[in-house]
């Protein structure tokens, strides 16, 4: 392939990004994501504190860490955030408030609302409709829901091949050849490390990692997952407490920038997305890069979560959108903000989110400040990679539906870390969003075909939480009387 062709092939890629995630779909999302809302009574805001006390409490960190059928519900969500939080939430932020202006960090938290009965929805599914392997373990996610929810339905096995199919192109590409491409060039700008030996030294962490599959996977996203937010949350925290003064100003233009609407110019033909304003298409775009709600593919690591009670679970793992996005991306929205990064940058430095964060961090903490940028989205992105082993291998096992396999897709997927180093970001990038998208289809069906059982599933569950928050009350009134 010429070098001509190799243009034309990355132009082609583009346009059919700017596709398949244009119109149509992003309001597919926020619109499943409202209805769901709509129909749960807006249980996942109003039981938000208590899903944060189930997924950080005690019981949900010892349940199951010791068996071989899965880990527990703690454990869980640390894989699936070790998925989820990646440079999308350093960079990703960044290019989105360059290109949409302040107000898209608005329209992330909204569609970050919507998110969260998304992501509710879709991991009850993957344990309510999860099965378990001869060897003990679980297996789950929206291909598992699909054919058994729908058993004998052509169609619906049809959808749940072209997701797990999707799901597998997605852990190779942007789960893993685009992170590792990520870690190549910070670590070469920065430290001046070689690619070859990142590859090299990324590949052998790759394998003492995932080649121990669940267990290993889930004991390493334990530790690295809220150890690399906390860092991260820290020094954003401190950029923002030294321009405090500026938080007032960028909250009013952040409001004042979300809501604005101007007449679409140029390009309208052919893409469909430049007919949103930019702030509500890089807000609500972005947003679901970050926290991948809508997409299934957290399910399928809520379904490895040792607990017999679905709804639960996705309480807890509903979680991960409200520290995915409504945490980690605002502060990082906010670290922007204050600082006034995004703003005056060229077209051509647009795109370029980590010089928009260096900045930021710069500015409070001078040269080291670009290190822990660079540490951060070292971080980021090798948590993703480890998160994404499990997710595309569980996927990639059930589609050959033979024992044996899981090997063989461990040792694949650390290996492809080496291509990505030395691979164009742009290309992997393109084509794993447009499996993203791929991913997003079926599981959309399955879960507005489902939501009555979502629905009769959180509300039986709602009225045994009450009773229960009643008989406390009132033995709390009969020990008070006792006195």
């Amino acid at each position: 392939m010429g070098v001509y062709d190799l243009k034309r092939f990355h132009e082609i890629l583009r346009q059919v990004n700017a596709i398949v995630w244009g119109p149509p779909l992003l309001f597919w999302l926020m619109g499943t994501g409202l209805f769901l809302l709509i129909q749960l009574h807006a249980l996942p805001v109003r039981r938000l504190f208590f899903a944060l006390r189930a997924a950080f409490g005690r019981e949900a960190r010892s349940k199951g860490t010791r068996t071989e059928s899965g880990v527990s519900p703690f454990a869980s969500l640390m894989t699936e955030l070790a998925a989820e939080i990646g440079t999308g939430n350093i960079v990703g932020v960044a290019s989105a408030m360059a290109l949409g202006g302040p107000g898209a960090l608005v329209w992330m938290m909204l569609a970050a609302v919507a998110g969260l009965s998304l992501k509710f929805s879709e991991s009850f599914l993957s344990v309510q409709y999860r099965m378990q392997r001869k060897d003990g373990t679980y297996c789950g996610g929206p291909m598992v829901t699909l054919t058994r929810a729908f058993p004998g339905k052509v169609h619906t096995k049809a959808l749940a091949v072209f997701f797990a199919g999707s799901a597998v192109l997605v852990s190779f590409g942007m789960g893993n050849m685009a992170q590792a491409n990520s870690i190549a060039l910070a670590m070469q700008d920065t430290f001046g490390v070689a690619r070859e030996k990142s590859a090299l030294a990324l590949t052998i962490l790759l394998l003492l990692v995932v080649t121990g599959g669940l267990h290993s996977i889930a004991e390493v996203a334990e530790v690295l997952v809220p150890g690399m937010a906390l860092f991260y949350l820290g020094g954003a925290g401190i950029v923002i407490c030294l321009h405090a003064g500026e938080l007032p100003r960028t909250l009013s233009q952040m409001m004042r920038d979300a809501f604005s609407f101007p007449a679409a110019s140029g390009g309208v033909v052919g893409t469909g997305i430049a007919l949103l304003p930019s702030a509500l298409r890089y807000g609500i775009s972005r947003g679901v890069f970050s926290n991948e709600a809508g997409l299934g593919a957290g399910g399928i690591s809520a379904a490895a979560a040792q607990t017999d009670d679905p709804v639960r679970q996705g309480y807890i793992s509903m979680t991960g959108v409200l520290i995915d996005t409504m945490v980690i991306c605002l502060m990082t929205g906010l670290a922007i903000g204050v600082t006034g990064a995004a703003e005056g940058v060229s077209e051509a430095e647009k795109a370029d989110g980590a010089a928009m964060v260096i900045r930021t961090f710069k500015s409070a903490f001078g040269p080291v400040g670009g290190y822990l940028v660079t540490v951060g989205i070292l971080l980021f992105a090798f948590a993703t990679m480890v998160g994404w082993a499990y997710q595309g291998e569980q996927a990639f096992v059930w589609l050959v539906k033979k024992d044996g396999f899981e090997m063989v897709y461990r040792v694949f997927f650390c290996f492809a870390a080496l291509a990505g180093c030395m691979c164009m970001a742009e290309t992997v990038w393109n084509l794993s969003e447009i499996a993203n998208a791929c991913m997003a289809v079926p599981n959309l069906i399955c879960v507005l075909r489902l939501w009555s059982v979502v629905k009769d599933g959180a509300f039986t569950f709602e009225k045994s939480m009450k009773k229960a928050e009643s008989g406390k009350k009132h033995e709390k009134m009969h020990s008070g009387r006792s006195r």
